[in-house]
């Protein structure tokens, strides 16, 4: 059993929040944004959406020009520097951690976010590709030289061009541009990753990649399985060993990264969805009400009620 139980927002769901940005948007596929100077006003609306942990069900590609953020993937916090660039793909749990709300006028950010019907429809496997590339990398924020940065630029400025134009068949014209940017894309990878294998030996790539798969199986069943055992089985190893690795990857346990999934799920569900804890409670598969009260204090300080009021 999956997660069902899963609190996701689509782009229908951030026009509903924040219409202002959508001048650049496409219906409910495609999304242009841009944070920098005058724009950041309007685009406020979506960082501050960041500012909680979600899973956007859809793509969501973002390069930074000049600026500084912090970022959550999947609980791994991450350095978005200048010339930083990041595609996230659905599934994964993202959060902003930070970011100088008294400078992000001094910020240059440009977004895509595109849903899954549009991405299926260009024929191309990004989850696959970029998964299993970036899960090699200790940091999945690309850095772009000058021309690549340059080269980005001046996609998203086509893009909004096709996005703001009259033409009949925009969504296939942003098809094929999305699918050209995603070409380039994969180059900058895998010059990232010819550069990350020369310090890396066969031993560590394994253990990453083991590690990343353990990430993917407990983002999946979280809300359903809590027990190692449950994950060693579905990666073909012993709860022994895979706690071993875990901790060797990431210098946490992996009953520490269950639960922490779990609490963000449980935040997640009492920020954006209208369920009663009750609700909650049955669809994290916790016994009662009572037991959730105590796992929810003891990760976080407060009840699930005072949360939500916060």
């Amino acid at each position: 059993m999956g997660n069902e139980a899963l609190q996701t927002i689509d782009i229908r769901r951030i026009l509903a929040l924040a219409p202002v940005i959508d001048e650049y948007s496409l219906g409910t596929d495609f999304i242009l944004g841009e944070v920098s100077g005058k724009r950041v006003e309007k685009s406020q609306a979506i960082l501050s959406m960041l500012k909680y942990p979600l899973r956007f069900d859809g793509y969501i590609i973002f390069f930074l020009r000049s600026g500084h953020f912090t970022i959550d993937l999947n609980l791994n916090s991450y350095e978005v520097k200048p010339q930083s660039l990041l595609v996230n793909v659905p599934g994964n749990i993202i959060k902003l951690t930070s970011y100088a709300e008294d400078h992000i006028g001094d910020a240059q950010l440009y977004f895509v976010l595109a849903s899954r019907a549009f991405m299926s429809g260009i024929r191309f496997d990004f989850n696959k590709v970029f998964q299993e590339s970036l899960s090699l990398l200790k940091n999945p924020c690309i850095t772009l030289n000058e021309a690549d940065l340059a080269l980005a630029e001046n996609y998203f400025t086509l893009a909004r061009e096709v996005v703001l134009s009259d033409k009949e068949n925009k969504k296939e014209m942003l098809g094929s541009l999305v699918t050209s940017f995603t070409y380039m894309v994969m180059d900058v990878c895998t010059r990232a990753l010819n550069e990350a294998r020369k310090t890396q030996t066969p031993s560590s790539a394994r253990v990453n990649q083991l590690f990343e798969r353990f990430i993917a199986l407990v983002t999946e069943y979280h809300n359903t399985e809590r027990g190692v055992a449950f994950y060693a089985d579905k990666l073909c190893l012993t709860p022994k060993y895979l706690s071993k690795l875990v901790k060797q990857a990431s210098g946490r346990s992996a009953p520490a990264w269950i639960d922490s999934f779990v609490i963000l799920e449980a935040k997640n569900m009492l920020k954006y969805s209208d369920k009663t804890i009750k609700e909650i409670v049955y669809a994290l598969h916790f016994p009662n009400q009572s037991v959730f009260y105590k796992f929810f204090k003891a990760h976080t300080g407060m009840t699930p009620s005072e949360y939500r009021k916060g």
